[in-house]
């Protein structure tokens, strides 16, 4: 009954790419823009071929250096793309957003990896980069959704506390949303992947509780560290700020 998930041939995963057009086409019929829609999908394409070759080097060295290095670069660029939204000169944020992403996601791995998983070593690659990932990219996401509304409730006159609390709701809607959808709405990712290799939709089912609880988590903590770490930042042209 269980069979190893099959090897998609490059020729085969162009066909992937059918439907991708399709939305192209609506944007040109609909005469909206499609040069940022292109540059991202371009970007994903060959983002992804490269990390397949980077990965295949990094699972093998097995090197905590060289995975905390990764891990490193990794922070830094979803600090900086959590900031493509927020309507905020980009180097004034640059440290708060690092810092809590970088401070969420090392909570988060560390309770996940050490409390659940019990991983040996530590700097397992195979396990930690990919749980990585998702921590850092709920960590980013949350981070631009909650600044992006922080700063736009500020500018409408808002004091601290009433931005910072209207922020933090918006930035967790989604991570809500996907906890009440799933298993009933959508299978996710991660139990989408261990079903199609051949694993037991039990062990599956543990394996993506474990997730939602992780990225809900850093979503919540990156958001809220984002927005402490700014309040200093919004105190000098605001006289209502508490």
């Amino acid at each position: 009954m269980e069979q190893a998930l099959a090897i998609i041939p490059l020729t085969k995963l162009a066909i992937a790419f059918i439907p991708v057009v399709l939305v192209l086409i609506i944007l040109v019929c609909w005469s909206l823009p499609q040069k940022r829609t292109l540059h991202a999908l371009v970007r994903m394409l060959v983002q992804l071929l490269l990390v397949g070759y980077v990965l295949s080097y990094i699972f093998a060295s097995d090197n905590a250096w060289v995975i905390g290095s990764l891990l490193l670069v990794m922070v830094l660029f979803s600090s900086w793309i959590a900031l493509n939204n927020i309507e905020s000169p980009r180097k004034s944020l640059f440290n708060s957003a690092f810092l809590a992403i970088f401070i969420s996601s090392l909570v988060v791995l560390v309770v996940i990896t050490q409390g659940v998983l019990n991983l040996e070593p530590w700097h397992q690659a195979k396990t930690l980069v990919p749980l990585a990932g998702m921590v850092f990219a709920n960590g980013m996401n949350s981070v631009s959704l909650c600044g992006e509304r922080f700063f736009a409730e500020l500018n409408r006159g808002e004091s601290f506390i009433n931005a910072r609390n209207i922020a933090f709701k918006a930035s967790m809607i989604p991570n809500i949303n996907a906890l009440f959808a799933v298993g009933i709405v959508s299978l996710p990712g991660m139990m989408t992947g261990q079903i199609l290799a051949g694993v037991s939709p039990f062990i599956a089912a543990r394996y993506q509780i474990m997730v939602m609880c992780m990225v809900f988590a850093s979503a919540g903590l990156a958001s809220a560290i984002f927005l402490v770490l700014n309040r200093e930042i919004s105190n000098p042209n605001r006289n209502n700020l508490k």
